[in-house]
């Protein structure tokens, strides 16, 4: 999910088994991350008006973010790439534009109203070029193609929601934005400040209070862009950097083999 600032017949995903469980004493206001089953129905619940508080929370800024996050990719004309947990789409019709007619985009993702809105603007925003996107209700956990199939992999506020990160990394190179869990005090005080007072006020208004109050949790449990740089190459990457943006509240690794 990104604020401020993841077709067949719908099944379990097999990371609903492997939920993390907090080790150590947990803060005040501390929510467990999700599992994968909480999540679909999370994502389902929230995507009619995902795309207008993305909007709203960033300012519009998740869409350069987004730019950059493709840009980083180095999908080309006619590459073959994956958008994992693609959400409504945004990143699959910008790579579209990259790889051309002659390219191929997958968008997989476990949230069917999701892909419901993402093939309901293919139809909206309709180019020449977005015929090559196909969409497919799937599990990041358990991708239906062989290691590096895709020339590139993005992914957009979706590993963080993962179990088991290494799975998602199949491609040549991957490029992929979050949240920054940042090092500095700071930085992640003025974010956890932001979620409290202006994320979920605002969700609230939208009757999605409860949805997004789990987002400050899993950031916390999720990898600074030191540790990213260390499970990419523990993937098999050759070359990994985390790049912060946004000041210093997103952050994008760009990995490559």
């Amino acid at each position: 999910m990104m604020a401020v600032a993841a077709t067949a017949s719908l099944k379990p995903t097999s990371s609903c088994l492997l939920c993390l469980r907090p080790r150590t004493k947990l803060p005040a206001g501390y929510r467990p991350v999700l599992c994968a089953i909480e999540r679909q129905a999370l994502f389902n619940r929230i995507a009619p008006v995902y795309d207008n508080l993305n909007d709203l929370l960033s300012l519009g800024q998740h869409r350069v973010w987004k730019r950059m996050a493709v840009s980083w990719s180095g999908a080309k004309e006619g590459d073959c790439v994956l958008d994992l947990c693609c959400g409504s789409g945004d990143l699959a019709f910008l790579l579209s534009q990259k790889v051309g007619s002659q390219g191929k985009v997958t968008g997989l993702d476990f949230s069917k109203e999701q892909l419901f809105i993402a093939a309901s603007r293919q139809g909206l925003l309709w180019k020449p070029f977005y015929k090559n996107i196909v969409w497919i209700e799937g599990d990041a956990l358990d991708l239906p193609f062989p290691d590096c199939h895709f020339d590139a992999i993005t992914v957009g506020y979706g590993l963080r929601n993962l179990v088991d990160r290494n799975k998602a990394m199949k491609g040549a190179r991957v490029s992929i934005l979050d949240f920054n869990k940042s090092s500095q005090l700071f930085t992640s005080t003025v974010l956890e400040w932001m979620i409290d007072n202006v994320v979920i006020p605002v969700a609230s208004s939208y009757g999605l209070a409860e949805e997004y109050t789990y987002l400050k949790s899993s950031i916390r449990e999720f990898l600074t862009g030191r540790e990213l740089e260390t499970l990419a190459l523990e993937a098999g990457f050759s070359d990994a950097k985390h790049y912060e943006i946004g000041g210093g509240l997103m952050g994008n690794l760009v990995a490559m083999r």
